[in-house]
């Protein structure tokens, strides 16, 4: 139903940032009935921060070195009791890379980009990983780098839970 009232400037900055949000897979929060100017005001900026931080961290996600991550994925599956070579394994599965070929990629410090880039062959079962990761679902991820990035955190989230390695490989 459209409305006959003028549109003011707070209500075009929430029209702008609901376009935004969209790009994060967030729906925008309606505003009250009834807001006051006050409300309005702490609405905008609320969601002008939201979208601030979700752009850096995305940001800062991209420019990661994997050599920096990956200790940090083997320290998360072992206070689980899970295992190096089980960490490897997953990793594995999904790149394509072959032990030598991973310990190459751990050794040059490379970004996530280039080692996504450089895998031999990304697995196909891998779009059959479902779920939240940092609050996004990864099956809804429109940038492939981002989206196999989270693959790869979502794997290893399931193997620290303690989930059978045969169903976090998908088999």
């Amino acid at each position: 139903m459209l409305s006959t009232a003028p549109i003011c400037s707070t209500q075009i900055a929430r029209i702008d940032l609901a376009e935004r949000w969209s790009r994060f897979n967030r729906p925008p929060i309606p505003p009250p009935r009834f807001a006051t100017p006050a409300v309005e005001r702490f609405l905008a900026k609320r969601d002008k921060e939201f979208l601030v931080v979700n752009t850096k961290s995305q940001n800062r996600l991209l420019t990661m070195k994997f050599a920096d991550v990956y200790p940090l994925y083997v320290q998360k599956a072992k206070r689980k009791q899970r295992t190096q070579a089980e960490v490897d394994q997953v990793i594995r599965w999904l790149t394509g890379y072959s032990p030598a070929g991973l310990r190459r990629q751990i050794e040059k410090g490379n970004d996530f980009a280039i080692f996504f880039a450089q895998a031999p062959a990304l697995h196909p079962n891998r779009t059959l990983i479902t779920g939240v990761v940092c609050g996004v679902r990864v099956e809804a991820i429109e940038d492939p780098l981002l989206q196999n990035i989270r693959y790869l955190d979502k794997l290893i989230d399931e193997l620290a839970k303690g989930k059978a390695l045969g169903k976090i490989l998908r088999a």
